[in-house]
Order: C-alpha cells, then sequence, then structure tokens
C-alpha cells in the first residue's frame, strides 16, 4: 500500500490481543430482545421457537468456525469456547467478538423464517453484542460454563413461577413480583404443585438445563485418561505438523454437531467427551 499524508491515522489503533494460552469465550446477548420478544410475540415463560432458533444460529456457527470447542446457550445469550491450545485464528479480542457477532446473527436472520414462518421480520431488525473474556485453567472454565448453567436454572423456575401467577392465578406484574420476593427454590416449587399443579421437575429439560452445542465423538470411559491434568499442564500450545492439523481439520469436519440439553455442572460430562478440553479429535460416531 502506498504511504499518504492521511497514513498518520493509522497510530489511534491500539492493539487489543488477548492473553495466549488460555480459554476465550465469546459470549453474546440480544440487544433490546425484550422488546423484540414483545414486537414477535414470543410465549411466556419459554418460547421453543426462538430458543431452537437460537441453537440452530449457535451449530450454524460452529460449522463455520471449526476452532469453536464447545458452545452454552440460554434464552437471547450464547457462549462460544475456544480452545486454549488453538493457534489457527487470530488472537484480536475485537476480531473475534466481531466474526461471532456478526455470523450468528446472519445466521439468526436466516433461520427465522424457518421457526416463525408466519411472522415476517421487519425494522428494527435482530441484533446482539459480545465480549471476549480469557480464563487461564480447565476449572476456570467449567466454572463459567457451571455459573451459566446455574444462572438458567434460577431464572426458570423463577419465570414459571412468575408467568404461572400471571397467566393461571390472575396476578397482574406487581403482584407476582410481590408474592415471589424472598422466595426460596423450595418455595417456587410449592407455589407451582400446590397452586398449579405443575412439578418442576416435569419441565422440559432445554429450559432448566439450557443448550449444550458440541461435536459429538464417541463417549470414552472417564478412567482412562486426565485431560483436565494433561491441557493445564501444558506451558504453550503444542505443536502440530501441517499433515496433522490437516487430519484434525477433517475429522472435526466429519464429526455431527449436537445439541444436548444436559448438565454440564457435573464432571461426568467433561470426563466422557475428553476431546472438549484436550481439542483432539476423537473416534467418529457408527452411523445408526
Amino acid at each position: 500500500m502506498a504511504n499518504s499524508q492521511y497514513e498518520y491515522v493509522k497510530q489511534f489503533e491500539q492493539p487489543d490481543r488477548l492473553l495466549p494460552n488460555t480459554w476465550i469465550v465469546i459470549r453474546i446477548d440480544g440487544r433490546g430482545f425484550t422488546k423484540f420478544a414483545s414486537k414477535y410475540g414470543f410465549e411466556k415463560p419459554n418460547d421453543r421457537r426462538a430458543l431452537e432458533l437460537m441453537n440452530a444460529a449457535a451449530r450454524a456457527v460452529m460449522s463455520e468456525l471449526p476452532d469453536i470447542t464447545i458452545a452454552y446457550g440460554v434464552s437471547d445469550e450464547y457462549s462460544f469456547v475456544f480452545h486454549k491450545s488453538c493457534s489457527l485464528f487470530d488472537r484480536r479480542s475485537s476480531k473475534l467478538v466481531s466474526t461471532i457477532v456478526s455470523t450468528f446473527t446472519a445466521y439468526y436472520v436466516h433461520f427465522w423464517p424457518s421457526h416463525f414462518p408466519n411472522t415476517p421480520l421487519s425494522p428494527p431488525l435482530p441484533s446482539f453484542d459480545g465480549r471476549a473474556v480469557c480464563y487461564p485453567t480447565v476449572q476456570n472454565l467449567q466454572d463459567y460454563m457451571s455459573w451459566r448453567q446455574v444462572d438458567c436454572h434460577i431464572n426458570n423456575l423463577y419465570n414459571t413461577t412468575f408467568w404461572a401467577l400471571i397467566q393461571q392465578g390472575g396476578m397482574d406484574a406487581t403482584e407476582a413480583e410481590k408474592k415471589l420476593k424472598g422466595t426460596l427454590a423450595a418455595d417456587k416449587n410449592e407455589i407451582l404443585f400446590s397452586q398449579f399443579g405443575i412439578n418442576y421437575n416435569n419441565e422440559p429439560e432445554m429450559y432448566k438445563k439450557g443448550s449444550v452445542v458440541f461435536r459429538d465423538y464417541e463417549p470414552v470411559d472417564p478412567g482412562t485418561h486426565n485431560a483436565t491434568a494433561e491441557v493445564d499442564n501444558m506451558a504453550r500450545p503444542v505443536q502440530q505438523s501441517k499433515t496433522q492439523a490437516e487430519n484434525d481439520k477433517k475429522k472435526r469436519a466429519k464429526a455431527p454437531i449436537v445439541v444436548e440439553h444436559i448438565s454440564i455442572i457435573n464432571r461426568d460430562f467433561w470426563d466422557r467427551r475428553p476431546w472438549l478440553l484436550s481439542n483432539k479429535p476423537g473416534k467418529i460416531p457408527k452411523e445408526p
């Protein structure tokens, strides 16, 4: 590029590189989604169509970006995790965030007609914002994921009870909020069951646990490895040969990307899927 008198403006650009050898989480949230949900008549407390649309967009993002190892979504938010050893992408915060946000938003709009066929989009269109956070250890990453899933449960139990009081109990929002102020989980469960015959344990798992998206390989026996220790003991990312990197890329492309509604707080989830921590593709499941 030729030099010009205007090139001095490049001096205003500041570095925003993320820490090396850390787990990078890009978390996106819907912008103004309370009004957006109201505009399009999302069902309360949960709209399955809207949640499945979020999941479809997340799967598409993972399909396009093989460096993402796992994602977790609830309501209008999604967290995408890049493995700490991954060195094949630009580690600039602005680059990663803008890539995830723009790709997710594009697929959200693209898949909208499939989930809301009778409700065409109109301005203001859906949009998302995002942030990047680095986590140095496996425990930090797992605690982050656990935090989001616990938050899902707490919010869903509250919202399920809140909307039951309004939709079936005839209360307005102020009365429902007052009724629930200071209540514990057991209190909300009792209100649901005694007043409305709702057993919270029977609510759909997607509402209670959120959605976990990952490439699926054959599960392994937890006693055959210690992926956590291996990853945390890495002082620097493992350098792969070009051939090995290409082979891993092909394996990831062949692995099915699944959406599960299961506990990620339980260590068993991670122990049976060591590839999530090791970043080494597993054995492709056999066709049923």
